[in-house]
């Protein structure tokens, strides 16, 4: 704070201290990029703000990162209609970016589940599905997590298909593991309500994205579990209420979303038909909808192939 002139000492003129005030900003800025990285030091693992005669490929080379890897953790960017004042995310060398997921994601500050999913075109039950120790509600920055991708291509190879790299530019990604078949005892299972119809059959949507089953039932239905197992996440997420999700022997796992109140908690051992959740009221079809969904090492099955 600028100290007020003593009696007898010549006065400063005001514009003249403002003038120095903005003159200090301004090198202060010039110090610091946007995303807080000093000019000429490494953006890997920050957000940069687009400049004048920026491009992705010399952003990849500052960072040391490959230019793919660059273009999937930024999918909807077009690398030629960059604007000035355009935010991108640079990754970091520990993330990966393989075509058909799962990526290696590291958090930063302000993440949650919601907005990775919305970011990479996934969704927030996949994502937790994927990392069991990690409490989703817990995020530290700088944590490690792996994110699903819905199908084999990203949003980014989707929408920018004619600025793709070609395969030989850049080393083949390693697939996702494969889980392999379903067990052949996981069958016959019961469905998780008593009285329900099938309002939305699990498969993809007219744009091609994969999407869970969603079980319509009455007021005060109470979801149940599908088989023993134990309860990984018990709590909120956001735009899918309260959720459920228990692991089961072979590597399986049922999800229970939209869900108005949880009657387990994280951790707790259930066995096949024990209450789990109350369903709520969705405010979009003004039905009681459960979203349930099944996977086999992470990845979404049919729940048809287990259930009865």
């Amino acid at each position: 704070m600028a100290q007020r002139p003593v009696a007898g000492q010549g006065r400063r003129p005001r514009y003249a201290l403002t003038f120095l005030t903005l003159l200090l900003i301004a090198l202060l800025a010039g110090c610091a990029g946007p995303s807080g990285v000093m000019r000429g030091g490494s953006p890997a693992g920050n957000w940069v703000t687009i400049q004048r005669g920026d491009t992705l490929g010399a952003i990849a080379r500052r960072a040391d990162v490959p230019l793919v890897r660059l273009r999937r953790f930024n999918p909807g960017v077009n690398p030629r209609g960059l604007a000035v004042g355009q935010r991108i995310l640079v990754p970091s060398q520990n993330e990966r970016a393989p075509s058909g997921g799962p990526y290696r994601y590291q958090i930063r500050p302000g993440d949650t589940y919601s907005a990775i999913a919305r970011r990479f075109g996934t969704s927030p039950v996949s994502i937790a599905a994927a990392n069991t120790g990690v409490s989703p509600t817990d995020l530290k920055v700088g944590q490690l997590v792996s994110v699903p991708l819905h199908g084999t291509r990203t949003a980014s190879s989707r929408r920018s298909t004619s600025s793709s790299p070609s395969r030989s530019s850049s080393p083949s990604p390693r697939p996702a593991p494969d889980p392999g078949p379903v067990p052949s005892d996981a069958r016959d299972w019961p469905w998780p309500l008593d009285d329900y119809r099938v309002a939305r059959a699990f498969g993809k949507d007219s744009r091609g994205t994969l999407q869970p089953m969603l079980l319509a039932t009455d007021q005060g239905a109470r979801a149940k579990a599908v088989a023993d197992g134990e309860v990984r996440f018990a709590d909120s997420m956001r735009q899918l209420g309260r959720v459920v999700i228990v692991h089961h022997a072979d590597n399986l796992q049922s999800v229970y979303a939209m869900c108005d109140s949880l009657l387990v908690d994280s951790g707790t051992r259930v066995t096949q038909g024990t209450p789990l959740c109350t369903v709520s009221r969705h405010a979009s079809t003004g039905r009681y909808d459960l979203l349930f969904d099944m996977r086999h090492g992470g990845k979404p099955i049919d729940p048809r192939t287990v259930l009865r």
